[in-house]
């Protein structure tokens, strides 16, 4: 998986160097074993962009991880303290 450095720019970071997003959309790419172009069809999401993405090569726009999310069953929730 991607570390923070692969995506900054511009000096650019998170406040505590993690990507639960990016990560967690990561996984469940990998772990669904689908081939990119399957993801394709079943999302719209250009099979370069998801491939680019895994690769840590380049960032998805909000709209397209939304998409992502939704078809791989991801919801955000506020995380647990205490």
């Amino acid at each position: 998986m991607c570390t923070q450095d692969d995506f900054t720019t511009k000096g650019e970071t998170t406040r505590t160097g993690k990507q639960p997003l990016t990560e967690a959309l990561q996984n469940a790419i990998a772990k669904s074993g689908m081939a990119f172009n399957a993801i394709e069809r079943a999302t719209g999401v250009k099979r370069q962009s998801i491939r680019y993405f895994m690769r840590c090569e380049r960032t998805l726009r909000l709209n397209i991880a939304d998409r992502l999310a939704v078809y791989f069953g991801l919801e955000v929730r506020p995380k647990r303290t205490g």
